[in-house]
């Protein structure tokens, strides 16, 4: 029998990484006893050790699945990305923040962030809903990018910041490209 390999921790929130190591690794833990050595011993090792051990440790993964409009008002118009997010880990993520950008020929259009949105939930993939506020009047000033087909060309950055036990936080970046269609007077009469 090979020798046994344990390492002591000591709060459930750092069991998804126990939990993938014991499993795929044959690592043993033991809960409760250890939490100060166990800190030490990882220090800042935590994202070393993710980015080495990637292909045996899971990361979570994100992507945009649709952006439609959520509102429309005098003000402005108010679009809402679709992120589905999947968490790998048995225990719950926070979500420390969802920054995004709105871009359009390179022209920033708008920027933001969503502080602690909430988290994700342990073994599940989750939608979250982005809203993202533009005024009518920077619309407008796009006015020379729409094209014959009376639409604006856009690209969507985000960045889901998530804070993982040991490794700190990590941040998840998707983006998305479509087309804002603006409507024609034909089409209003």
């Amino acid at each position: 029998m090979p020798p046994q390999t344990y390492i002591y921790i000591c709060n459930l929130p750092f069991a998804f990484l126990y939990t993938t190591l014991s499993v795929d690794c044959g690592i043993l833990f033991r809960v409760g006893e250890g939490c100060g050595a166990m800190l030490q011993m990882f220090g800042g090792a935590g994202r070393f050790l993710l980015e080495k051990m990637g292909n045996i440790i899971k990361k979570p993964e994100a992507k945009i699945v649709g952006v439609d409009i959520k509102d429309l008002s005098r003000d402005g118009v108010t679009y809402n990305a679709r992120v589905s997010v999947s968490n790998p880990y048995i225990v719950p993520i926070p979500i420390g923040e969802i920054s995004y950008t709105l871009k359009s020929a390179d022209r920033m259009i708008v920027s933001g962030k969503i502080g602690r949105p909430g988290s994700l939930p342990g073994y599940e993939e989750i939608v979250l809903e982005v809203p993202v506020r533009v005024a009518h009047t920077v619309l407008l000033s796009l006015m020379e990018d729409i094209g014959a087909d009376w639409d604006i060309d856009y690209q969507l950055d985000l960045g889901l910041t998530i804070h993982l036990p040991l490794v700190g936080d990590l941040t998840i970046p998707v983006s998305w490209k479509g087309e804002i269609k603006l409507p024609t007077l034909s089409s209003i009469l």
